[in-house]
């Protein structure tokens, strides 16, 4: 009683702040309330902590296996969501430049549950950073990384319910695109073998930075010749995604611009170089709009 008095409570200071939700996803999986999100971030953090520590004596685990089936049904489900936006939003005759919520009928439905994966996909992706925890890759799960994880899951919850379409559309599908690029790398490389093969991973790295900087301009987009899509999302939208921008200009620099110091070049072997495919600071960033583990 008492947790369904608290969860009372929650949602409607959460109404009180963001007005009425959107009907058309009432009762979807996870959206009415707020709780299991909020709780499933709280077990995400958790779960770093308490890894972390237990880790700490113990070897680290191979899991390869584990790691080309994860990287290889994200990698599907990213081809999934981006073929459904385009074929969605190409039904509804969505506008590119500013899109309103209402005007395209099914076709909204449509993608609204193509976004609901999208949403969904965001607690799946938590186990990037477990990876990490049991292979005891600790200095991967910088700030860049867990902020962007723990953030996009919440972010995305208030997106579903009440701005899943319309205008939302637009990072999703680029997202996807660069994450069906990002997760088969991630997946290659996890087979020896195959690492040699696996020389366009700065090109992501350039793919990455322009999904966001396209996604900021685009957002504006909507903010200079309004279509009804509310004002308020969309400069929040452009906020968070220029602080992806900042973090990730200065993962770039960090990797690709500045030049390694002799010592670190004599103290550092080649193997160290590539971590699941990538230069470890690399997957500070990804995953997503920056998977931080990753770079989405």
């Amino acid at each position: 009683e008492y947790l369904k008095a608290f969860d009372r409570e929650v949602n409607a200071f959460v109404d009180y702040m963001f007005g009425p939700r959107d009907a058309r996803v009432r009762g979807w999986f996870l959206l009415d309330s707020y709780l299991p999100t909020f709780f499933l971030t709280g077990a995400y953090l958790l779960c770093i902590c308490l890894g972390n520590k237990f880790m700490k004596d113990r070897p680290p685990f191979s899991l390869r296996p584990h790691l080309i089936v994860y990287n290889l049904g994200i990698t599907l489900l990213s081809l999934y969501m981006l073929i459904e936006l385009i074929l969605a939003t190409w039904e509804g005759g969505y506008n590119l430049q500013c899109q309103n919520l209402h005007s395209a009928g099914e076709a909204d439905i449509r993608v609204a549950k193509v976004l609901w994966w999208y949403y969904f996909s965001k607690v799946i992706e938590f186990m990037d950073t477990i990876f990490f925890v049991l292979r005891k890759k600790g200095s991967q799960i910088t700030f860049l990384h867990v902020y962007h994880h723990a953030t996009m899951f919440n972010i995305w919850w208030c997106v579903l319910n009440w701005i899943p379409c319309g205008q939302s559309f637009f990072g999703p599908t680029l997202n996807s695109f660069i994450h069906v690029l990002m997760y088969s790398y991630y997946g290659l490389s996890v087979i020896p073998s195959m690492r040699k093969y696996l020389w366009w991973k700065k090109y992501l790295t350039q793919a990455q930075l322009l999904q966001f900087l396209l996604t900021i301009v685009h957002t504006l987009s909507a903010a200079v010749k309004p279509c009804g899509f509310p004002f308020g999302c969309l400069m929040f939208q452009s906020s968070y995604m220029a602080t992806l921008v900042i973090l990730f200009i200065n993962f770039y620099i960090k990797t690709y611009r500045k030049a390694p110091s002799r010592t670190a070049t004599k103290e550092t072997p080649v193997t160290t170089e590539i971590k699941n495919g990538f230069h470890k600071d690399y997957f500070a960033a990804a995953n997503g709009f920056l998977n931080d583990k990753k770079a989405q």
